[in-house]
């Protein structure tokens, strides 16, 4: 006899109203874990950020702040015709020529007559800056009565001594392990007793361009030098981003070549700058002979740099104007060309005047291309148009951090700041013009 086996299919229970609210409950606890711990992953890496950017800025401000602030050492010089002009001609070649040092060392010499010797001489005269002597040139070329004249002269201290006296350095060391001896720290506190040393805001560090000094090395070179370029930038790059832009927008036909255009223009915006720099050198004066280290050259490589940046706003803002304006404008009988420059374009503005700001803050910042061209020479004298050898304000920072004189890196950090606050200066240009010419709808 067979036998069959039945198969029984077990009946299906509905879950009960409580065992459904408890696996919904379980559900919901652990999303709202998820979320918080999302929340805890984001909120940490915000802190974490800011907690980095907050140190960066706090070391460079702690190491550069006190750039604004140069000892001075006041000095009581006479003007020795001898020593200035013997035969008494005044001219301007005789009182160039003229050895002013003698000057400082003779002043320095009546304030500690007791000091002797070659060796006590040169370590007096090294607690003033070199520079002194030609703080002396400048005023008697430009005022020749002072020629056997006595004037109390406030004049530099030397890195060294400003060092010090900023605390940087712990004059309780050992003195083989000081740059200033023991004399020099006695012939100081003298001159402090008698209310000769002052510390005063640094003018040298805007006005001066760069020295192997580091108590006359400043910033205005390149602060002029980086004006020059961003000038020529500015001028080069706006128009023709702007026309760019527009064209491509406003009257460009969609075909392939548009396309590759579009793609391009996007491609160049993520290149390294480099490669611009290498472009220039080969361009600008490897074919067309243009000067290197100079304004107008790093103008136009940071041009073709800023430009993809440019286009890419400036469509960006033609994109947001609503296209009711251009059909209204069109409707009332309005060509082409007036409807964009007098209704669209308007209201772009802001837009590209936001991104070209936001283009030259990306141009003052880039070193990669100018060194490229030639803007890392050793620049002295302050640039006074734009085929003068100069350099820029990031340029001049890779200089003096690559100094071995300790002193260079109060150097640096204050032209770290300096750099900073005009890119603040830039970005919030940019919001103020933005906010001040939007145009709601």
């Amino acid at each position: 006899m067979n036998s069959t086996t039945e198969t029984v299919t077990p009946k299906y229970v509905p879950p009960t109203a409580a065992q459904t609210q408890a696996k919904v409950s379980a559900g919901l606890a652990r999303r709202y874990r998820a979320e918080a711990r999302f929340r805890a992953y984001g909120l940490g890496a915000t802190l974490l950020g800011i907690l980095f950017v907050v140190f960066l800025f706090g070391s460079v401000f702690w190491r550069g702040f006190s750039i604004f602030g140069q000892h001075q050492v006041r000095l009581d010089v006479f003007y020795d015709a001898e020593v200035i002009d013997p035969a008494g001609t005044r001219e301007r070649d005789t009182l160039l020529a003229a050895d002013y040092q003698a000057l400082v060392r003779a002043s320095l010499k009546a304030r500690f007559p007791e000091v002797e010797g070659r060796r006590e001489v040169r370590e007096l005269v090294g607690l003033v800056s070199s520079g002194a002597a030609g703080q002396l040139q400048a005023r008697v070329v430009a005022n020749p009565a002072l020629i056997g004249q006595r004037e109390a002269v406030w004049v530099l201290t030397s890195s060294d001594v400003d060092w010090l006296l900023k605390g940087k350095v712990s004059r309780n060391a050992p003195e083989s392990e000081r740059r200033l001896s023991d004399d020099q720290l006695r012939w100081l506190d003298t001159l402090i007793r008698a209310d000769q040393v002052e510390r005063r805001f640094n003018k040298t560090f805007f006005e001066n361009g760069d020295s192997r000094d580091p108590e006359l090395a400043g910033v205005g070179g390149a602060l002029a030098g980086s004006l020059l370029t961003l000038f020529v930038t500015l001028l080069l790059s706006f128009p023709v981003g702007v026309a760019a832009a527009v064209y491509l927008e406003e009257f460009a036909r969609q075909s392939r070549t548009t396309d590759l255009i579009e793609v391009n223009i996007n491609n160049l915006a993520a290149v390294p700058s480099i490669v611009f720099g290498l472009l220039g050198l080969s361009m600008f004066i490897g074919l067309f002979g243009m000067p290197r280290s100079a304004p107008l050259v790093g103008g136009f490589v940071l041009t073709l740099l800023t430009l993809p940046t440019i286009i890419i706003a400036s469509r960006a803002a033609l994109k947001a104007v609503p296209p009711s304006i251009r059909e209204a404008a069109l409707g009332m009988g309005a060509s082409r060309l007036q409807m964009v420059a007098h209704h669209v374009l308007p209201l772009a503005m802001p837009g590209m005047l936001t991104g070209a700001i936001i283009g030259m803050a990306r141009a003052l910042g880039e070193t990669a291309p100018l060194l490229m061209i030639g803007m890392v020479a050793f620049i002295v004298d302050i640039p006074n148009g734009f085929s003068d050898p100069s350099t820029v304000l990031p340029v001049q920072v890779f200089l003096w951090s690559d100094s071995p004189e300790r002193a260079f890196v109060e150097r640096t950090s204050g032209a770290i700041i300096v750099l900073l606050l005009f890119l603040i200066v830039m970005n919030a240009t940019a919001v103020v013009l933005r906010n001040r010419f939007e145009k709601r709808w």
